[in-house]
């Protein structure tokens, strides 16, 4: 592995686990660990695949190196502040089950937040064995996500030679629980790294196995990042993000004759004419307009959050004043 280079007196390390207290870390001389570091900004605080500088003599977190790239998920409660999932990965590998329904509005999702993230989304199409044609899956699931690479595996059998062009990049794995994702890390692997378990026969849910975030070396000089199955994802993401998400949707938006146009009775919206047509979905159409909708309101949340900080910073600063001013 190649470490970044150091400043005289402190040390690289890449950072392998979070846990509440402290971190799991990955230095030239060997894995070791040190404790958490707290930060006022959640998103300033060190994730999986970071890489840190540390003070030697007392193991501590001095500096967070610049990111290339950060995956972040949004509070699935309407809060404003997101939380870092990954950072420095190449590709957002977006798992997807193949032992029962499509969720294409999660996909829709994910998709939105791995074109955030700075890096390539990819959707893997995990347990190709229980489909009889993943092809025609395939096929159904590529207009949901424009520009990534669909391919599809079969982890348990071993097949998962699809993923054998992103092995030496350093991917991260998102879905729901049950998805298959600790099985894909232990195929590509070679062996028993993270703990997996049936889903539930009843409603084709998975377990939450993997209960947190951890890097692992691949054999071909990638690293893979497991991550808990995420039952429900804010949103937080910019325009730009949701614009390449749907990006399908976007370039027929721009035939409309209005270029204020809601897309919903206007005359000479050039959407609702494909929607009529059948070159799109109206349910993607819909899942488009619901993403920008939550997006708004994420805006809004921050800029309040934001102006509510700084009023609290200044009445801080007022009273600090007048105390001063009192003793003088």
């Amino acid at each position: 592995m190649l470490f970044p280079p150091a400043p005289p007196g402190l040390v690289p390390a890449l950072l392998t686990r979070v846990d509440r207290s402290a971190y799991d870390v990955l230095m030239p001389s060997g894995p070791g660990r040190v404790p958490a570091l707290s930060t006022p900004d959640p998103l300033d605080a060190p994730t999986v695949g970071d890489w840190l500088l540390l003070s030697p003599v007392e193991p501590a977190v001095v500096e967070v190196l610049p990111r290339t790239s950060l995956l972040v998920r949004g509070s699935s409660h309407g809060g404003s502040h997101g939380q870092p999932l990954a950072a420095n990965v190449d590709y957002v590998l977006i798992c997807m089950g193949l032992s029962g329904s499509l969720p294409l509005r999660r996909l829709e999702r994910f998709v939105t937040l791995a074109w955030e993230s700075g890096a390539q989304p990819v959707v893997v199409l995990t347990k190709s064995d229980l489909c009889e044609d993943v092809d025609k899956v395939i096929r159904k699931v590529m207009p949901h996500a424009p520009g990534c690479d669909v391919v599809a595996v079969s982890a348990v059998n071993g097949d998962v030679g699809a993923l054998a062009p992103y092995a030496s990049s350093t991917l991260v794995l998102l879905g729901a629980s049950g998805a298959g994702k600790s099985t894909v890390v232990n195929s590509l692997v070679g062996g028993e790294v993270m703990a997996t378990s049936e889903i539930r026969q009843v409603d084709g849910k998975g377990r939450h196995t993997t209960t947190h975030r951890e890097l692992i070396l691949l054999p071909g000089g990638g690293m893979i990042i497991d991550t808990p199955g995420l039952r429900a994802v804010g949103l937080h993401a910019s325009e730009e993000s949701l614009a390449l998400a749907f990006a399908d949707v976007e370039e027929l938006a721009t035939g409309c004759r209005f270029s204020n146009c809601a897309h919903r009775t206007e005359p000479g919206c050039a959407l609702l004419a494909s929607v009529a047509a059948g070159d799109v979905a109206q349910e993607r159409v819909d899942s488009w307009r619901a993403l920008q909708r939550e997006l708004a309101f994420q805006a809004r949340r921050t800029d309040a959050r934001l102006r509510s900080e700084e009023l609290k910073r200044w009445k801080a600063v007022t009273k600090t004043r007048r105390v001063r001013g009192g003793r003088s």
